[in-house]
């Protein structure tokens, strides 16, 4: 089990980390555009840490975490933003 949450971890703290970044770094009127960059560099990270493990078993259940969470991650941070901005 920790090698699957050691998999799917790195991603979900890129999506923390790109979505704090850019709320405080970006204005506000592009923060949309730049969440879907962070996501889109979720899913591919997600995809080069999975195949790089060699592992069949739990593929799917693997990538449906880190980027089902990724995108959780990004919505409340968009919502956040929303309601502050």
């Amino acid at each position: 089990m920790s090698w699957q949450l050691s998999s799917v971890l790195p991603v979900w703290v890129l999506s923390l980390a790109g979505a704090i970044v850019i709320a405080v770094v970006l204005p506000r009127d592009q923060y949309l555009t730049w969440v879907a960059v962070v996501l889109a560099g979720a899913v591919i990270l997600t995809f080069l840490i999975q195949l790089a493990l060699r592992r069949k078993e739990g593929f799917v259940v693997r990538a449906m975490a880190s980027m089902g969470v990724s995108a959780v991650i990004l919505a409340v941070a968009s919502g956040v933003v929303a309601l502050l901005g």
